[in-house]
């Protein structure tokens, strides 16, 4: 819900009455007073306030719209729903008969539409704000994979002497490869390149 029209005997009680409805607080919305109180005389013409309160867009909502109109362009029965949002960071899912098809090899439609998002949301905000997309689970499924991939790697390079450089991945997926590898003194990681096309190289330590 994102506009409601309430009732008051005052402004300020029919703004408050919209507010808790909300969940939101004064600085997050669009006020328009379509009527004001009045008391009449021995109570007979008195009428209340009637506000009309509408939450303003956020740079998510750029994103999630952004997401809406792609899902809905490309024919297939799925939609944006969203799991979790705070001032930072928006969580969101795509649900549907169709969502699956929206993952693509190795999450590369679903992290293209996530950076799509988040472009949006960047160039519409003026804070480090994040949109994480999700299908079926499949970012759980997709971080234990990197971390089995990440042990065959390393192995592999030990092994070898050589640098093994990796397909192109979003951040995301290259800090959990950074992360999972970091205890490991025998080799090193670093990334190279420029996004979306950015890469991570496991070497040997030198």
């Amino acid at each position: 819900m994102r506009e409601v029209t309430k009732y008051g005997k005052s402004i300020s009680e029919a703004v408050n009455i919209a507010l808790k409805e909300l969940n939101a607080k004064p600085e997050q919305v669009d006020i328009h007073i379509l009527e004001t109180p009045r008391f009449g005389f021995l109570g007979i013409g008195a009428r209340k306030a009637l506000v009309k309160v509408t939450l303003k867009k956020t740079p998510f909502d750029y994103g999630i719209d952004y997401l809406t109109n792609l899902v809905n362009k490309s024919g297939l029965t799925a939609r944006v729903q969203v799991e979790e949002r705070c001032s930072r960071l928006c969580r969101c899912s795509l649900v549907g008969k169709d969502a699956a098809k929206l993952i693509g090899k190795h999450g590369k439609t679903l992290n293209a539409l996530q950076f799509l998002a988040n472009r949006v949301i960047s160039l519409n905000g003026k804070h480090q704000l994040q949109l994480i997309l999700d299908c079926e689970n499949y970012r759980a499924v997709r971080r234990e994979a990197l971390i089995t991939l990440a042990g065959r790697i390393a192995d592999k390079v030990m092994m070898d002497g050589r640098p093994y450089r990796l397909e192109p991945m979003p951040a995301f997926e290259r800090k959990i490869l950074h992360s999972v590898l970091a205890g490991n003194n025998k080799i090193r990681t670093f990334s190279t390149g420029e996004e979306p096309r950015r890469c991570i190289t496991v070497a040997p330590q030198i």
